[in-house]
């Protein structure tokens, strides 16, 4: 029986022209060599499986053969390719800097470099995943890079170029080699499985070349795994099971129950999901990625970022077409925020399903925070008000008086003669210039009464309006302070917070003015107790002093100071003076030598 040979060596390119996506390096580096601007150090740079060792095999074996055709091509007939293809070349040495990455490996490598070809006109150095050289091997390597014999060419190849030595880049020409698309991919397997002939749906092929991430030796090799899996004969339901990919279809049936809110149903698909052994961060990545997509086809121009099979193409964006902007710009938000915490929550599954019961309740929430088609940003309010503004209905034939304090709330059903007559809010209370007065307006019947104005206003629109009077605030004093302070240390100590309640025992009040009082603490330490209880505090002396002006400061009580040594007190040129009145030879040496001092 033959021994098999995997795809990823047996089609493996052997001129440029076979080399895939790769063809803006791959031309550069044919007419370099057909105008003999050949450079004597080579970089090439880019992600694992698309090229670059091929590429740079296939520029050795090129600039080495006698007979180059008019493209820029080896012959693969002369002796120098023949060699090369059987490995017996003596012009050609590749080196793995991941296994020989030592000062003395490089050092070999530069004795060798001093011997001219025997055969050909370079003697080319290939040298692999060269970021693993340690740092006293790029060193020693500088040199020979710099000025290298003129039958020495170096071809570097890297995944992470960040990681050499910015002298190394310097002396290089760069290749940076990008990852290969999805078409092209595709087209290249196409090509192989006709050689082989294999039987495979094109719908297949796609889901290898998503799952291959632009890399072709991947492709390849899971081309060969399904082959293997199918007995020849790829179809999209293999390979979906092969690849342990989730199909779209499972998201398109969620994104369905999801925008009907019918949670019942969703769950339940989630736990089929999850029968068939897909772990939750599979399905918030692949979520994720058909929310993206979905995203990317609201627009036609965008649709050509579509990460996905050609036979879900027409159904992306017929959907796409019928879920709002907001609701999938949340969803991606929240599908990535749970897709960050999955790996820290404990229970896994409870995780993922708290995700999709926020997707659930999503285009609800979406619904309140919209105003006019337009999503109604809450604004951050640091301070605190002590006053709330209401809007007030004016009130004909009414009487307000100067001394009389009204706040009126509205019914939520109102006529629409009375939502004609709504006036803006108003000012606040405390900032009101001029009470409202219209007694010519009062009814003749009431303008003889006795009647006060609230009872006025209970007869004519009790039935519509809640009334009440606003109780008058009391004067801050430190009688009624000090025992809303006592009462909230005992609250404290009832809720067993026994150290904030020892911190409030121990702090002195004082009354700045009639809306603002002190709190001194003996310590920073206090300092925090009282900061964290700052809202509760409030709230227990606005209840109390019906005034909800009323603020406070913390102060730090001063202790005592500390003797400092006289060498940590004194400034630079203190230090100097009093050197120099000790010794006074250190200002005679500073006159004799002209010195300056700089303090």
């Amino acid at each position: 029986m033959d021994n098999f040979v995997v795809s990823a060596r047996k089609y493996r390119p052997q001129n440029f022209n076979t080399v895939v996506g790769q063809a803006p390096i791959t031309t550069t580096l044919k007419n370099a060599i057909l105008n003999n601007h050949l450079a004597h150090a080579f970089l090439f740079c880019g992600p694992r499986g698309v090229g670059k060792t091929t590429c740079a095999r296939i520029l050795a074996k090129t600039i080495n053969c006698t007979s180059i055709t008019k493209e820029g091509e080896a012959c693969n007939t002369c002796e120098s390719c023949v060699s090369f293809e059987k490995g017996a070349s003596l012009n050609i040495h590749e080196l793995d800097a991941a296994s020989n990455n030592s000062v003395d490996d490089i050092r070999t490598l530069v004795e060798q470099v001093r011997f001219a070809p025997q055969a050909g006109k370079y003697k080319v150095y290939i040298v692999d995943e060269v970021h693993m050289l340690s740092t006293s091997a790029f060193n020693a390597f500088l040199k020979t890079l710099e000025e290298p014999p003129p039958y020495a060419i170096f071809i570097l190849a890297t995944t992470e170029k960040h990681k050499i030595l910015p002298t190394i880049l310097s002396r290089c020409q760069i290749f940076d080699f990008r990852r290969i698309t999805s078409n092209d991919t595709v087209a290249h397997l196409e090509e192989i499985i006709g050689k082989e002939n294999i039987k495979a749906e094109k719908n297949a092929l796609q889901l290898i070349a998503q799952k291959s991430e632009g890399c072709m030796r991947d492709a390849l090799s899971i081309l060969d795994k399904i082959v293997s899996f199918s007995n020849g004969a790829l179809t999209y339901e293999n390979t979906l099971e092969h690849l342990n990919i989730l199909d779209e279809a499972y998201f398109f049936k969620l994104l369905e129950h999801l925008t009907k809110q019918d949670l019942t149903q969703a769950m339940l698909l989630y736990d089929e999901i999850n029968q068939k052994g897909f772990e939750g961060d599979m399905v918030l990545y692949g979520l994720a990625s058909f929310i993206r997509n979905l995203l990317v086809c609201k627009d036609p121009a965008s649709a050509k970022l579509l990460e996905s099979i050609e036979g879900w193409r027409e159904q992306y964006i017929s959907v796409a077409k019928e879920i709002s902007t907001p609701y999938l710009v949340s969803a991606l938000n929240l599908l990535n925020e749970a897709e960050i915490q999955f790996k820290m929550a404990r229970n896994k599954r409870l995780h993922v399903e708290m995700a999709i019961i926020k997707l659930n309740f999503l285009q609800q929430a979406i619904e309140l925070s919209m105003e006019d088609s337009q999503v109604v940003k809450k604004k951050l309010v640091d301070s605190h008000y002590p006053i709330r503004l209401k809007k007030i209905i004016t009130l004909s034939n009414s009487v307000v008086t100067a001394g009389a304090k009204l706040i009126i709330e509205q019914k939520p059903v109102v006529s629409k003669a009375a939502v004609a007559k709504t006036t803006q809010a108003t000012e606040p209370i405390a900032a009101a210039a001029e009470p409202i007065t219209a007694a010519a307006q009062l009814p003749k019947e009431e303008k003889g009464s006795n009647k006060n104005l609230l009872a006025v206003l209970q007869n004519k629109y009790g039935e519509k309006y809640k009334i009440e009077e606003v109780i008058d605030s009391i004067a801050l004093n430190m009688d009624d302070l000090k025992k809303c302070w006592d009462d909230f240390t005992l609250t404290l100590e009832t809720a067993l917070k026994h150290s904030a309640a020892s911190t409030f025992k121990l702090a002195q009040l004082d009354i700045e003015n009639e809306t603002h009082f002190t709190i001194t603490v003996p310590a920073l330490t206090a300092q925090k107790f009282v900061e964290q209880e700052r809202i509760n505090v409030l709230e227990r002396v606005w209840e109390h002093f019906h005034n909800r002006a009323i603020q406070f400061s913390i102060l730090v009580a001063t202790s005592e100071k500390e003797d400092v040594p006289l060498h940590l007190s004194l400034n630079s040129k203190q230090k100097y003076e009093r050197i120099a009145a000790m010794y006074p030879l250190v200002q005679e040496l500073k006159i004799k030598l002209n010195l300056e001092i700089y303090y």
